[in-house]
């Protein structure tokens, strides 16, 4: 048991890591691309900040939803947070679902064609992408059958899913840093290092914690 709550800290510490990471990197997209599209500038061919300055409605359609739903996500998931506010959990998630099977649609949308990391990454979007729509879609069907435990294992997986853009960052710049890849296939190995990782640690963690 006393094993079981150390756990928790250091998973939120996690978890707040990650968020922060995303939002970091939020904020650097959108510097980025408002400059290149109040000055009309399309980057050339081959370029990472291409596919935004080309698609906007498209990339923050999946962007905006995508950062909404992770900050909120955590207070949903928080066994405390729902205990305490039941109402608000009730009508955050209501709120998140959607929100979150935007972002993923519209990810997979975006990830498949046109992804930077070539095949690599365009698969790991729509295999990755589709599982969190699932886990969204499923969770939201077993709450509504009052099934609350099979509902927030299946929020847990989607939750996952979302933190793995946070460690798609950090692996980009650990395997580019070290020189196995350049930058563009380490995007694409990234996206399968990262995703793979957040789907095992999740299940491993249910596995602890069956009810």
């Amino acid at each position: 048991m006393t094993t079981a709550r150390k756990r928790v800290p250091t998973a939120w510490g996690v978890v707040c890591f990650l968020i922060a990471v995303v939002l970091v990197f939020a904020v650097i997209r959108v510097t980025i691309d408002s400059q290149n599209i109040a000055n009309g500038v399309i980057p050339e061919e081959g370029e990472f900040d291409r596919r935004y300055a080309q698609y906007p409605m498209l990339a923050y359609a999946h962007i905006i939803p995508g950062v909404v739903y992770l900050v909120l996500a955590p207070f949903q998931v928080s066994r405390r947070f729902r205990n305490r506010h039941l109402d608000l959990h009730r009508k955050m998630g209501r709120f998140l679902v959607p929100t979150g099977i935007l972002s993923g649609v519209i990810g997979v949308i975006f990830g498949f064609f046109f992804a930077f990391g070539g095949l690599a990454e365009a698969s790991a979007a729509v295999v990755f992408g589709t599982w969190f729509v699932i886990a969204l879609s499923l969770a939201y069907s077993y709450i509504r059958a009052g099934d609350t435990v099979r509902h927030r294992r299946w929020m847990i997986r989607a939750f996952a899913i979302g933190l793995g853009v946070g460690t798609i960052r950090i692996w980009v710049g650990l395997v580019e840093a070290i020189g196995l890849l350049d930058f563009d296939d380490a995007f694409g190995a990234a996206f399968w290092l990262a995703w793979t990782l957040h789907v095992t640690a999740a299940e491993i963690w249910l596995l602890h914690r069956p009810t």
